[in-house]
């Protein structure tokens, strides 16, 4: 009997020894844990159950309305009609730009560039001359969509 007393102190004694989790060691949300990341596992790969979020379904409606300013180069000699291409559109659709100084407009196809907004459009040879602009020049246009 003396022995089993023994080994219940001993198992007792060694389970309260046991050192406390340092907390550099336990993982934060993040999964970070002793300076390292762990891996986890992504939103999308999770069960989609009940009370899931998911996210909208991304759609390309045509603007409407003024939608800035933009510096335009002659685009492709080449195609023809009047159209401009613009990151300010992500669908083609029908609109008109204004030239700033002159205000001469003309009513055209807005073509996306799939430029980022600020890069820039480039004209058809057919606008530029409806404007008035020249055609070696950089014409500042203010764009609107129908």
């Amino acid at each position: 009997m003396r022995h089993v007393a023994f080994f219940f102190l001993l198992a007792v004694t060694a389970a309260c020894a046991a050192p406390a989790p340092d907390p550099d060691e336990v993982p934060s949300e993040t999964g970070e844990a002793n300076g390292q990341l762990r891996p986890q596992a992504r939103p999308e790969a999770q069960d989609a159950g009940a009370g899931a979020i998911e996210a909208p379904a991304e759609t390309h409606a045509p603007a409407a309305g003024a939608l800035g300013l933009t510096v335009a180069s002659l685009g492709d000699p080449g195609q023809p009609g009047l159209w401009l291409e613009t990151p300010l559109v992500s669908v083609a659709q029908p609109g008109r730009v204004v030239m700033a100084g002159t205000g001469r407009s003309a009513e055209l196809e807005l073509r996306p560039s799939g430029g980022t907004p600020g890069s820039g459009s480039r004209m058809s040879l057919a606008a530029m001359q409806a404007v008035g602009a020249p055609l070696t020049g950089l014409p500042e246009l203010q764009v609107f969509a129908r």
